[in-house]
């Protein structure tokens, strides 16, 4: 009788998972699903921000589409009290250090970014189960913190900087999200033959054009409103308020709509900065249902990506591949340089104007009303775009390889990393 071989055993560590509705526990859930085909993945997560499902439901779901979960007790202050998230993160992170110690040896530890001191417990792990470690940074701490103006550029940012960095060095891969992440951590002394970039992704089956007769505008009233919409987290990385002043200088344009869906550390501000201007343009609403994503998202005629200016070397705005997926054109306020403006630039599906001009925003918003066939076109070049470069399938199989590297103790990082670019090239030849 054959045995069945024995495989690979993969730990994920982010407090954000299954039923959370915040994009990287999103993201992470569907890695997790396609990841399990060929490894055994547990993940230790925490509690939902934010969700759809009986919480009852998701504390008993010990296994889930072939992943195991670890679910960690903490503490949920609102996100908005910087002292309350910090306890959050202090409370996870001891909770999932437990957990950690207790797992039965793992072949790979991956950690993401939520909370940021996750590099270290994975440090810390791989050298306690002497495991592989992947350190995957949906964002790079301290250096968002700095440039929102959360933490001093001082000395704790330094000591920080220099703590988390060499938890990076101790890794085994890092994994990034764009060409401009990759490149600071060149910059700050990494190795580029330890760094891989994988751009977050949209499941293209699940998230397609729905523009006639959508479901989303008719149960708001929409109608021939010309629906420009900003859908995700509301926070300080956001730069909203230059949204909340284009709306102003829109006020006498009936046709035009704003909508701002989502929650976040800045909604309740942005609620009053709308009450005590009189922008009855602008429309505030809650998170949506991922499985009612292609409507709502679908129902904007344009979408806005509004990032800090500073923070786009930190990380890459994820909601720019559901955008791309709902054929929908976009417009982002962001450096020229930036990969994000090459994107949406180079492949002409919106358009791109500097961060915190207000006045320039107003006015290709109000362009864009007036020439409606542009816009139908640079949708459909971008489903085309999200289907060729963005589709789930691609994104997680380029992680999955990564895996697979890691796991075979005899190859070379120049083997690894020749292997990685064939089996990248043959899956985008073959969708």
């Amino acid at each position: 009788m054959k045995t069945q071989p024995v495989r690979p055993r993969v730990v994920f560590f982010n407090r954000s998972y299954w039923p959370d509705t915040e994009a990287t526990g999103q993201l992470l859930t569907e890695l997790c699903e396609d990841v399990a085909a060929d490894f055994d993945v547990t993940v230790v997560s925490g509690r939902a921000n934010t969700s759809f499902v009986d919480e009852s439901l998701a504390k008993h779901s010990k296994v889930r589409n072939g992943v195991a979960v670890e679910r960690c007790r903490h503490t949920r202050f609102p996100k908005r009290s910087k002292w309350g998230r910090a306890l959050n993160w202090i409370t996870f992170l001891f909770s999932a250090f437990v957990r950690g110690l207790r797992l039965r040896r793992p072949h790979v530890i991956v950690v993401e970014t939520d909370p940021p001191m996750l590099c270290l417990l994975g440090w810390f792990l791989k050298h306690w189960h002497r495991s592989k470690l992947v350190v995957y940074l949906q964002d790079i701490y301290p250096d968002v913190a700095v440039a929102l103006g959360e933490l001093p550029d001082g000395r704790a940012a330094d000591w920080m900087r220099a703590i988390f960095f060499k938890a990076y060095k101790q890794a085994d891969r890092v994994v990034v999200l764009s060409r401009d992440m990759r490149d600071y951590l060149i910059r700050w002394g990494l190795s580029p033959q330890k760094i891989s970039v994988v751009p977050n992704w949209v499941d293209a089956t699940q998230v397609q054009p729905v523009k006639k007769n959508n479901p989303f505008r008719r149960k708001h009233g929409l109608g021939g409103k010309f629906v420009v919409m900003y859908s995700g987290n509301l926070g300080l990385s956001q730069r909203l308020d230059s949204v909340m002043a284009a709306a102003e200088k829109l006020k006498h344009r009936q046709d035009v709509r704003i909508l701002l869906v989502g929650d976040g550390a800045s909604r309740r501000r942005l609620e009053r900065i709308a009450v005590e201007k009189n922008l009855s343009n602008v429309t505030f609403m809650g998170y949506q249902p991922k499985e009612q994503l292609a409507e709502s998202l679908s129902a904007a005629n344009l979408h806005l990506i509004t990032m800090h200016p500073k923070v786009l070397s930190y990380l890459m705005p994820s909601k720019l591949y559901g955008i791309l997926a709902s054929g929908t054109a976009s417009i982002a306020t962001a450096p020229a340089h930036t990969e994000l403006a090459e994107i949406i630039e180079q492949h002409r599906v919106g358009f791109v104007t500097p961060p915190d001009d207000a006045d320039q925003l107003a006015e290709r918003i109000a362009w864009a009303a007036e020439h409606r066939s542009t816009l139908d076109a640079m949708g459909e070049r971008a489903f085309q775009l999200a289907q060729m470069e963005y589709d789930r399938p691609l994104a997680t199989g380029r992680f999955s390889a990564i895996l697979e590297q890691l796991t075979q103790p005899a190859a070379t990082v120049e083997e690894e990393n020749e292997t990685a670019e064939i089996e990248i090239s043959s899956k985008r030849m073959n969708v």
